[in-house]
């Protein structure tokens, strides 16, 4: 019996080894849904999102999740697929192109005479209450006139998780897209 002792630990202390170890999860922002459509310039409004910046916290691979007031927790197994930057550019982009008729926006510049959207998120991430965060700041170049304006989403997850926190982001980056539409439409 004292033979098999040290085989049984051993299997015993592998088999631990292999189940703590978990597989990595990616999350991409959704697009939102759209049909195919040709968009063209009415009265020569362009738009170049040119930059969406995130704070070093965010612009790592895990996705973030705040678990008090002072703490932040930056995920090793769930990450994002593509850098956070450039998803919420992709879909600030589809977002406003969709909202924002009669306009041409892009992540390129169009030419000299294009309006500027420069955007600063400060926070994009779950937090312990079951809500989630999207705060930051915007600033629009439009026709060398500079509108500056902060934003704060928080949005309840109605489903517990990461596949839900992010949604639930997307959800709140999408409102926020929907606000800098509403303010361009009321543009001269």
């Amino acid at each position: 019996m004292k033979k098999w002792l040290p085989a049984v630990a051993m299997v015993c202390l592998l088999s631990a080894c292999s189940s703590g170890t978990e597989s990595k999860t990616y999350y991409q922002l959704p697009l939102p849904q759209t049909g195919i459509q040709s968009t063209t310039s009415q009265d020569g409004r362009l738009l170049w999102v040119e930059q969406v910046s995130i704070p070093d916290y965010l612009a790592g691979n895990g996705v973030v999740y705040q678990t008090s007031d002072v703490q932040y927790v930056i995920a090793n197994n769930n990450l994002w697929a593509s850098p956070l930057d450039q998803q919420l550019r992709t879909t600030l982009v589809a977002n406003l192109s969709n909202q924002l008729p009669g306009w041409v926006v892009a992540s390129q510049p169009l030419g000299s005479s294009q309006d500027t959207l420069n955007v600063n998120v400060s926070g994009f991430h779950g937090r312990y209450d079951g809500k989630v965060i999207v705060s930051g700041e915007w600033l629009l170049n439009h026709q060398g006139q500079l509108i500056k304006r902060p934003f704060h989403i928080e949005i309840k997850q109605q489903q517990d998780g990461y596949d839900a926190m992010v949604k639930t982001l997307a959800q709140a980056w999408s409102q926020e897209a929907a606000a800098i539409a509403q303010s361009m439409n009321r543009l001269p």
